[in-house]
């Protein structure tokens, strides 16, 4: 079974390579906030005090207007009770929110919306 990690890499770099490069028209972004890892005590109290949030989504993507959230896990992963809450803050501004559990269906759906833009 693939690692988070590794479906991560993945898409991020089809994405980025499919849609975010400078020749592409629209240009798309996708990121990522790296909220998770090892960290000292003092390292994480300011990143914590700069804006760090436990439960962001793993990839962001930006369409022209609009945001796209997504969290991805391996098909028994689960979300933490910090990646559901941020969801339902997501959901509730009115943003999309995909979780996504393999590599197709991240093509399926990055595809669907750069195709709405």
């Amino acid at each position: 079974m693939q690692s988070e990690d590794k479906l991560q890499a993945t898409c991020f770099q089809w994405a980025n390579n499919n849609y975010c490069l400078k020749h592409h028209k629209p240009r798309l972004s996708v990121f990522s906030v790296p909220n998770g890892g090892t960290r000292n005590k003092i390292e994480a109290m300011t990143l914590k005090s700069t804006g760090l949030k436990a439960g962001v989504s793993d990839l962001i993507a930006l369409f022209p207007g609009k945001a796209v959230f997504f969290e991805l896990k391996t098909e028994t992963g689960r979300q933490s009770p910090e990646q559901i809450d941020f969801k339902t803050v997501v959901e509730a501004l009115g943003f999309e929110y995909h979780l996504i559990r393999s590599f197709d269906q991240f093509k399926k759906t990055f595809a669907s919306l750069a195709g709405n833009v």
